[in-house]
């Protein structure tokens, strides 16, 4: 299967015709435990659902095709495979390198669920290499990128910055949520390991909680699986037959996102309205070349900067009737939110912390006439 296109993968990596019946689209095994034949007699390898299911088998096979891993772990939630990743690779004493505008809910389970057992975190801008270096110690054990960033769409040289944490030792995490595997494959940058929150693009259609670990060899797999099992975060099995579903359409989905996103991205930047558009695919963006040369598409996120200040940042996220207020993102339905108070709310007052005239939209796959009209109606209605 590695020998074809990414699309393909999306399709068929995992989903083999069930061979009883020639089901085109493999079962659902809602169930919670399996018959043995004899004590430790597992057919093929199943016992338990915390230990395993092939309906998540099968997502996992699905998950390290698309990244170009020699397997995948398939969890409950994003945070969760955040969770058992770091547990699975840390002990207490050990570092963590990151960037200074990582996703919320990673530097709060860092900062207030690890940091008690002895994790310590240094946020740095990622850009810098010199900044990377200083922070790296020896203890330092990972080095986490996130790229294209939440919310403010910074954009890290992948292969850089993982050249930079193999020569200290670390080991190099890449977030690979807001890109998605149909535009960036970090394993091929140099990353070791990748995590999703399949909840996004992967699932793609705001109906599944999910979150994954991808690997570019077998060196933690043991660690992190072990978390999974003992640990028992796992998703079930209506879960990951969802998000299998969702991802067949991911390449064709990203595709429109992106091409919504950055006709509303040029449109913003036209509009006086907004003192700053943070998107990747215009010209003006800092990591623009970066992003063309690791990326094969800009994607579907974008944030806008309200120059009139917060409080027009909160009655424009307000104030739209196409795009949604609500948090999450990568769904076909296009969302606004207001990341100082919703998705980014944990970090509000450290170093962290979003401007608060910034609001961040989930570009869907509408028709982007009526998206860009939508914005200019909720920009009519808060000059009114």
């Amino acid at each position: 299967m590695s020998e074809h296109s990414f699309a393909t993968r999306a399709i068929h990596a995992g989903q083999e015709p069930d061979p009883r019946t020639g089901a085109i689209i493999p079962p659902i095994y809602q169930a919670s435990t399996h018959v043995q034949d004899g004590i430790g007699g597992f057919r093929e390898g199943y016992e338990y659902n915390r230990a395993g299911n092939p309906t998540r088998s099968s997502l996992e096979t699905q998950l390290a095709a698309l990244e170009g891993g020699v397997s995948a772990l398939s969890f409950a939630s994003g945070l969760a495979a955040e969770d058992a990743l770091l547990r699975g690779i840390l002990k207490p004493g050990d570092h963590v390198v990151l960037g200074n505008d990582v996703y919320g809910g990673t530097y709060r389970l860092l900062t207030r669920v690890l940091a008690p057992w002895g994790i310590e975190t240094t946020t740095v801008e990622l850009g810098d290499l010199d900044e990377v270096r200083a922070a790296i110690r020896p203890e330092t054990k990972i080095v986490w990128l996130e790229t294209p960033s939440n919310p403010l769409l910074k954009i890290v040289d992948i292969a850089v910055v993982a050249e930079v944490a193999h020569a200290a030792g670390a080991v190099v995490v890449v977030d690979n949520t807001f890109a998605s595997p149909a535009l960036q494959q970090p394993l091929a940058l140099g990353a070791d390991l990748v995590v999703h929150s399949t909840t996004k693009y992967l699932g793609g259609h705001s109906d599944v909680l999910g979150g994954a670990v991808v690997f570019g060899d077998d060196t933690h797999f043991d660690a992190i699986k072990f978390q999974q099992f003992a640990v028992g975060a796992v998703s079930a099995p209506l879960d990951a037959w969802l998000t299998t579903r969702g991802i067949k359409t991911l390449a064709v989905r990203v595709r429109q996102h992106s091409e919504n996103a950055q006709a509303i991205a040029e449109w913003a930047e036209s509009r006086p309205e907004f003192e700053r558009v943070f998107y990747p695919g215009l010209a003006s963006h800092p990591g623009h070349d970066i992003a063309a040369r690791q990326m094969s598409g800009f994607g579907g996120m974008l944030s806008l900067a309200l120059a009139a200040g917060p409080d027009a940042a909160k009655a424009f996220a307000e104030s739209t009737e196409i795009f949604q207020l609500a948090e999450s993102l990568g769904g076909v339905e296009s969302l606004i939110g207001y990341p100082p108070d919703m998705t980014h709310a944990s970090v509000r007052g450290t170093a962290l912390a979003v401007p608060e005239n910034v609001v961040r939209l989930s570009v869907g796959i509408e028709d982007v006439r009526d998206l860009i009209a939508d914005l200019e109606q909720g920009l009519a209605r808060i000059g009114s």
